[in-house]
């Protein structure tokens, strides 16, 4: 009996010392973190008391902002007033789901905060001031990525190459945010569950967060790294095929409408010969063409300054293709194992556009106090060396031949210097495409590097006849806000006896 007793009082006194160490852990160790914490109803209550800064997009036109609530509980909610089309960047400010995107990322920047006494009347007035963040996304070209996407799913991603800085990046589906921002939690639940039922998932951004199979537009890394891992390759001569026999394997990989191709890599780009370039990519070996690709950004987490960080694009493991070579061949032509985010290949036509570089991709322009100065810039830097100076000035003369004569001929007036590679990425037993196109332009001096995915299209349907005219539109757009570029050209046309190809 008086066993059980000592045993029962031990385990009391280790009930007190645990209840003890946890109340100083939260009094004392945590107090700070959790009186700071988004979700301390105190600290929402303050937050809604007052009005949160502004978001406005590089021409000015308001994308979030607070209005008053007078028969509230809070005296502020968020309202964006251009609904679904800039959803996926600016995201929500939610009472019951917090922060996404732009909101969520430079928060410590929207908070409502005190400005410092100056004089002795500022001791009997509100000093309560918010901030503007000023953002480097143009309505304009987000709202024609809008229009040329319709209801089609898919999305657009312009860049500047020099700088980094998101011109556009619209997904579609997109979704209303002031449902989330409601003042009465019922709509708020409501709206969040009607979203994530939708079947179209429309808050899925596909410009960062969803992957898809890169299809041709992969061969700009394929063509980077003959020139930089192995250039003998640049002059052999591929046989001229419909298909080629896959090693390991008793299947065949054929070209796009089993249209005979071969060359050397300079006649096989333009008209995206896929026996050819999996031929290269079998005589590269994974080693170069995984290298090649890290170096691009696959295998890496873009440094964009949105919540949640973005999708990571990427290839198969070295080891799976060092035992299944015929995946070799399929990841040449960004297929097999190959996915890649929109924000990726638009960031891979960036480095070819400027000298081998990928600056980091950004939203933010600066953050602006109410006073009109500016208290916080965003500094471009650089990402990551993809390529050289010299390659990048190679695929890029490629990449124009592409425009001129090859898999996007005609779509483009030549006086706009178009560098370009198209993608039919075919996914599924029905032969549904996944159709990209990825450009730059002007070929001279590259203002504006652009990609567009547009997945689940119908089986003849290509990355030419897809995403091209979404292509057009942007760069039209792109001018008529930073002007035309002059009609001189600076590549040469030149022909090609294997220009028929047409895999998109």
């Amino acid at each position: 009996m008086n066993k059980r007793i000592r045993w029962l009082g031990a385990v009391i006194l280790l009930g007190f010392v645990a209840l003890f160490v946890q109340l100083n852990n939260i009094q004392v160790i945590q107090a700070g973190s959790l009186a700071n914490a988004p979700a301390n109803p105190r600290n929402i209550l303050a937050a809604r008391d007052n009005p949160r800064g502004t978001i406005v997009s590089a021409g000015g036109k308001v994308l979030a902002d607070s209005v008053a609530t007078p028969n509230d509980i809070y005296s502020y909610r968020r309202e964006y007033p251009t609904n679904g089309l800039f959803a996926q960047i600016v995201g929500y400010d939610s009472y019951i789901y917090g922060l996404d995107g732009v909101e969520g990322y430079y928060n410590n920047y929207l908070l409502p905060y005190k400005e410092p006494i100056k004089s002795l009347q500022d001791l009997f007035t509100s000093r309560i001031t918010i901030n503007t963040l000023r953002l480097t996304v143009s309505y304009r070209l987000q709202e024609v990525a809008a229009q040329e996407l319709g209801n089609r799913t898919g999305s657009v991603v312009a860049i500047n190459p020099s700088t980094g800085a998101i011109l556009a990046m619209y997904s579609s589906p997109s979704f209303n945010p002031n449902p989330l921002a409601y003042e009465t939690a019922t709509k708020e639940i409501k709206a969040w569950k009607s979203y994530l039922a939708n079947s179209s998932q429309p808050m899925l951004d596909r410009a960062w967060r969803r992957s898809y199979p890169p299809g041709s537009t992969f061969k700009i890394i394929t063509t980077s790294a003959v020139y930089d891992r192995d250039p003998s390759l640049a002059n052999k001569s591929f046989p001229v095929l419909t298909q080629t026999p896959l090693p390991g394997t008793s299947h065949l990989l054929h070209n796009y409408d089993y249209e005979a191709c071969g060359g050397t890599m300079v006649q096989m780009l333009p008209p995206s010969c896929d026996t050819g370039y999996s031929l290269i990519g079998l005589s590269l070996g994974p080693q170069n063409l995984i290298g090649e690709a890290d170096s691009f950004g696959f295998n890496k987490r873009p440094p964009l300054d949105i919540q949640p960080a973005p999708a990571v694009s990427t290839l198969a493991s070295l080891s799976y293709l060092q035992q299944v070579p015929s995946f070799v061949a399929f990841s040449a032509i960004g297929q097999g194992d190959d996915q890649a985010t929109a924000l990726q290949m638009a960031l891979t036509g960036s480095a070819i556009a400027d000298h081998g570089m990928i600056m980091k991709p950004h939203v933010l322009n600066d953050v602006m106090n109410s006073s009109g100065q500016v208290i916080h810039r965003y500094t471009p830097s650089k990402w990551l060396q993809a390529t050289s100076s010299s390659t990048a000035s190679k695929v890029s003369a490629l990449m124009t031949k592409v425009a001129q004569y090859g898999t996007a001929a005609s779509i483009f007036p030549s006086s706009w210097q178009v560098a370009a590679k198209t993608g039919t990425s075919q996914i599924g037993m029905n032969g549904e495409t996944t159709d990209w196109m990825v450009t730059f332009a002007p070929a001279s001096h590259p203002i504006v590097a652009i990609a567009v995915v547009v997945p689940r299209q119908a089986p003849n349907a290509t990355g030419a006849s897809i995403a091209g005219p979404i292509q057009r539109a942007m760069l039209q757009a792109v001018f008529n806000l930073f002007g035309q570029p002059s009609s001189k050209s600076t590549s040469s046309t030149g022909t090609s006896s294997n220009h028929s190809v047409s895999n998109g």
